[in-house]
């Protein structure tokens, strides 16, 4: 791999200003105003966080690339750690925008307005962290994620994503991924709680449906919706609500 530049060649106006925080205060134009904007000791050109008015949001983080000049974002929810936006640009007058907009607490759609860079991720702010919300939500960003690949097998885990949220007994469990595994728990993040079969989506176009992470050992279908249905059929009897994780 190659060995990046030092952060100063890409960022010269930042490395001038002595932080990022300083470098996007003086790109904001006084947009950000008294915001509260950090760099941290151990990379000031690298890193700078914004914090938010909302206590459901944590500081926006903002980073700049280590192999070419761009930066991005990402905005987390603090119960779960989970981002609500990100996004990339070129334009850190842009990047500040943003950063007011979240430290305003405006909609994730009114930051997206401000910023046209900014990517929702499809997750909604739950301030009551209310574990069906929060179930909700993931699904909701899971739907998000899987409409929005651009690889070769998108189509069939998008069908696969889909299928499982059609399913009542699913869409009431907490959806996660691992290795692009759907998987369910009966709580949310921080700690999740396993329940029932892994369903896969795979590259020939077909479903498989395993007891463990890797396996298909209880078979591979043609369809998402045959898979899903023999996942439900492996489902425990008697679960009841999500509940908070942690």
């Amino acid at each position: 791999m190659t060995t990046p530049p030092d952060p100063s060649v890409l960022y010269p106006d930042v490395a001038a200003c002595g932080s990022l925080a300083a470098a996007l205060r003086v790109e904001a134009d006084g947009c950000l105003g008294a915001v509260p904007v950090t760099s941290p000791d151990f990379a000031p050109l690298r890193h700078a966080a914004v914090a938010s008015t909302l206590p459901h949001r944590e500081p926006l983080a903002i980073s700049a690339w280590s192999h070419e000049r761009r930066w991005s974002i990402r905005g987390e929810e603090p119960f779960q750690s989970m981002p609500l936006i990100d996004g990339r640009t070129g334009d850190l007058a842009e990047v500040a925008r943003a950063a007011r907009a979240w430290h305003d607490g405006a909609t994730l759609d009114d930051i997206r307005q401000a910023a046209p860079f900014v990517h929702l991720t499809g997750r909604f702010e739950v301030p009551d962290n209310d574990p069906a919300r929060l179930t909700e939500s993931e699904w909701q960003g899971k739907r998000r994620e899987a409409a929005e690949l651009e690889y070769a097998w998108q189509e069939t885990y998008h069908n696969l994503i889909e299928a499982a949220h059609a399913e009542p007994a699913l869409r009431a469990l907490y959806p996660f991924t691992s290795h692009w595994a759907l998987r369910f728990s009966t709580t949310t993040r921080p700690d999740l709680t396993v329940v029932g079969p892994c369903l896969s989506a795979n590259s020939d176009g077909t479903y498989g449906v395993g007891r463990g992470l890797i396996s298909q050992d209880l078979g591979q279908f043609a369809t998402a919706q045959e898979a899903v249905a023999v996942a439900v059929r492996q489902l425990p009897s008697g679960l009841g609500p999500t509940t908070l994780g942690g």
